[in-house]
């Protein structure tokens, strides 16, 4: 799925206000703004993810494939009204996320990293899938198999989502900005494990194989697995040395992506 998810951080009033820091109690001056996103941002977002279902079907040259519609609907659904969630609690977020001084300051690691794992977590996916279905390399799954693809997918994509729309400061790059008023989030999801936005694009790895009847797509996905894995070790460990509160948070939420494993 086609989601860029940020640092472990929210805000808690848009102006004025209050965090401890040390027990200190530091007043701070909100400086994110509130100007939402224009129209030509939105139909950007909106192309992108249609060119996610374009490519599938594309590649798997099938208007009939079932699969693929209920494929594109979920990706459709989960990513454009994710984040139209997202806007409507945290008016300007979406502008933010596409603000390209946030990517000319994130972290040097991230600049390579956060597109790379844009990419990895959809369109490698649905490349080989599509063209598995065209070529028939993987022998036909039971229905049950492709109906619980399906079942990762929309969980997967539905947690992700849920974080983005709980986190105020959700940058699309790891940019820490503490004199902006950034804090940590522990709220909803973020409750479960410290990165819920990069937990949430797990499952759908394994799904996608499973609900288009691609074996050969867990090759991708292992990749983008990979890829996701090294970028939360990054963010947690420059979120531990430079967000004040982030190590006590880390204490109380012991895993990064998968509850009793990682």
């Amino acid at each position: 799925m086609l989601f860029i998810f940020g640092t472990s951080l929210k805000s808690s009033a848009p102006e004025n206000y209050v965090y401890r820091e040390e027990r200190r109690i530091v007043k701070v001056v909100s400086k994110m703004p509130a100007q939402k996103a224009s129209p030509h941002q939105w139909i950007r977002l909106i192309l992108v993810y249609l060119l996610i279902p374009l490519i599938l079907f594309l590649c798997g040259g099938d208007l009939y494939w079932w699969e693929g519609w209920l494929y594109s609907v979920l990706i459709l659904v989960a990513g454009i009204g994710g984040r139209l969630w997202a806007e409507l609690r945290h008016p300007g977020l979406m502008a933010e996320r596409q603000n390209s001084e946030n990517f000319q300051g994130a972290k040097a690691w991230d600049k390579l990293l956060a597109p790379l794992m844009a990419v990895s977590v959809s369109f490698p996916l649905v490349i080989v899938a599509g063209l598995d279905h065209r070529y028939n390399w993987t022998p036909e799954f039971p229905l049950w198999l492709v109906l619980l693809g399906f079942i990762l997918i929309s969980l997967g994509y539905a947690f992700a989502a849920w974080a983005l729309a709980e986190n105020r400061f959700f940058f699309s790059v790891v940019r820490i900005q503490v004199d902006r008023g950034h804090e940590v989030c522990d709220s909803g999801p973020y409750r479960v494990v410290r990165h819920p936005g990069y937990a949430g694009n797990i499952p759908p790895l394994l799904g996608l194989a499973l609900a288009l009847n691609s074996a050969w797509t867990l090759i991708p996905g292992v990749l983008a697995l990979m890829i996701t894995v090294i970028r939360t070790a990054l963010e947690d460990k420059a979120l531990k040395e430079e967000l004040p509160g982030y190590r006590d948070y880390a204490r109380h939420v012991r895993y990064r992506l998968i509850p009793g494993v990682y």
